[in-house]
C-alpha cells in the first residue's frame, strides 16, 4: 500500500499511513508516518532510524520496515525517515554527526505534535548507532537496537543510555563482527535486554519474522499506557 502524500511539515500527525517533508538541517527530510490500531493504540510514538546511507541503507530497508511494523502492532504510532542525502532527503553523508541533528528535528516535530506522548527510538545498523549516541539528550524513553555496529563505530565512547533498552543481534552476521557486540554489551554499566538469533545474517534473510516476534515480546513490559484507556 502507499502512503498518501501530505503538505510539508504537518501541524497535526497523519490519521493514516502518509508521507510527507520535515524541515532538518541540512534541508528537507523524507519521512513516513503510520499509526496503530485504535483498539491498540497506546501513548506513544516510534521513531525508526535506517542502516548506512553510504551501503544503501533507506527507510523502506526490510528490516527498518519489519522493526517498523513490530513496534506499530504493539500499539505505538511510528515514523521512519531517509538520513541526509538519502532519497528525497537533503545534504549529505554526515558519518553519524550530521544524521543525529536530522533525528533531532524529526523528534522536536513528534514533540510539537503529539506532546503527551512518550518517545521511542528504535535503528538498525547505522541507525542503532545513531540512535544510541542521542537517546539521552532526546529523552529517548525506550530503544531498540538492532544489529548496533560495534567495532565499525565508536559505540565505546557513548554514555549508555539508562532507558529500557532491547538489543537483537544475529550470530552469523556477516557485516557486524557478533562478538565484537557481545563484548561491548558486557563493558556497559547497565546491561540491556539481549536476543541472540542464531544461524542469523545482518540483513535476517528469512528470519524477519522471528526479528518481529523477538521485539514485540520484548518490549511489551515497557508500552505506555492504552490511548483510549
Amino acid at each position: 500500500m502507499t502512503p498518501t502524500t501530505i503538505p510539508d511539515n504537518p501541524a497535526s500527525f497523519p490519521a493514516e499511513e502518509a508521507s510527507f517533508a520535515l524541515d532538518g538541517p541540512a534541508g528537507k527530510l523524507e519521512a513516513i508516518a503510520n499509526v496503530a490500531e485504535p483498539a491498540d493504540a497506546r501513548r506513544g510514538v516510534a521513531v525508526i532510524c535506517h542502516p548506512n546511507p553510504v551501503q544503501g541503507g533507506t527507510m523502506h530497508n526490510k528490516v527498518v520496515t519489519m522493526v517498523e511494523r513490530s513496534l506499530r502492532e504493539s500499539g505505538l504510532d511510528t515514523v521512519r525517515f531517509n538520513f541526509r542525502g538519502t532519497g528525497a532527503s537533503e545534504g549529505s553523508y554526515d558519518e553519524g554527526n550530521g544524521e543525529g541533528e536530522d533525528l533531532a528535528a524529526v523528534v522536536a516535530w513528534v514533540r510539537r505534535v503529539r506532546p503527551d506522548d512518550v518517545l521511542w527510538l528504535a535503528g538498525f545498523s547505522f541507525g542503532s548507532y545513531v540512535t544510541i549516541r542521542n537517546a539521552a539528550r532526546l529523552g529517548a524513553a525506550a530503544l531498540v537496537s538492532i544489529a548496533p555496529p560495534a567495532g565499525r563505530f565508536a559505540l565505546t565512547e557513548i554514555d549508555a543510555p539508562q532507558c529500557p533498552w532491547l538489543i537483537v543481534q544475529g550470530e552469523a552476521d556477516e557485516v557486524v563482527e557478533p562478538q565484537a557486540v557481545f563484548d561491548w554489551i558486557e563493558s556497559l554499566p547497565v546491561e540491556p535486554e539481549v536476543v541472540r538469533m542464531p544461524e542469523t545474517s545482518h540483513f535476517f534473510h528469512r528470519r524477519l519474522m522471528d526479528l518481529r516476534g523477538a521485539v514485540k515480546h520484548a518490549v511489551q513490559p515497557w508500552l505506555p499506557p492504552l490511548r483510549k484507556a
